[in-house]
């Protein structure tokens, strides 16, 4: 029978949802993949360019034990970086106009983002891929959906710099590319803490299980 929703229930329902919603998929370790996205030099290394996302670097060792349980069980662990793919002519073209982009900043550091790689204590072993991407999200412009799909993969566990736009932007890609999303809620970062928070409620809703690095390991076992 139809019922009417008060503004109250409706309001409190959405609360509910994202302060303690649970997407109901399981975690399966042979159907996941672990993403690092973005562990590179420009966001990790303490006072190296104006991207540096200090919360980045306080999470590589929590990202490394992921990584390595990754390993120990199998998971696939691929990277991305955010780097200079064919002269920039492959990403939006108002992402030039976005205030993030510094150019009085950036001019005379030619060696930003040109040839980027992965912070070293997060190194890749020579049989793990490392995607170079043109833009936020790690399945914009890349072969990573191909790779995951030739992998038998259909469930991804996100880890890396920033929550709210890298990474946020690859749980969206990949959810709306039909994979399960888990987003991992302390091994990732972004620039300003209320914005890690706002941006976990926003994909516990509606994108992703959130998960700890410790909830993850153990759905790993």
């Amino acid at each position: 029978m139809r019922r009417d929703f008060t503004e109250d229930e409706v309001l409190s329902l959405g609360k509910e949802m994202y302060e303690h919603g649970q997407a109901r998929f399981e975690v399966e370790k042979d159907r996941c993949a672990l993403l690092v996205i973005d562990m590179q030099n420009e966001f990790v290394s303490p006072q190296l360019t104006p991207f540096w996302v200090p919360g980045a670097t306080r999470r590589v060792p929590r990202i490394r034990k992921v990584i390595q349980r990754c390993r120990e069980v199998s998971v696939p662990v691929i990277y991305t970086v955010f780097t200079d793919t064919h002269h920039f002519l492959d990403r939006p073209r108002a992402g030039q106009f976005m205030p993030n982009r510094l150019p009085d900043i950036e001019s005379g550091h030619n060696d930003w983002f040109q040839n980027s790689k992965v912070w070293p204590e997060l190194e890749p072993l020579k049989d793990e891929i490392v995607i170079k991407k043109p833009s936020y999200g790690a399945f914009y412009n890349t072969p990573l959906q191909t790779i995951l799909h030739n992998l038998g993969r259909d469930t991804v566990i996100i880890a890396g710099t920033m929550t709210n736009y890298c990474c946020g932007a690859t749980a969206r890609q990949a959810y709306e590319r039909g994979f399960n999303v888990v987003f991992g809620s302390d091994i990732t970062a972004t620039d300003d803490p209320q914005m890690q928070e706002n941006e976990l409620r926003v994909l516990r809703r509606g994108f992703a299980l959130v998960l700890s690095a410790r909830e993850i390991s153990d759905r790993l076992n």
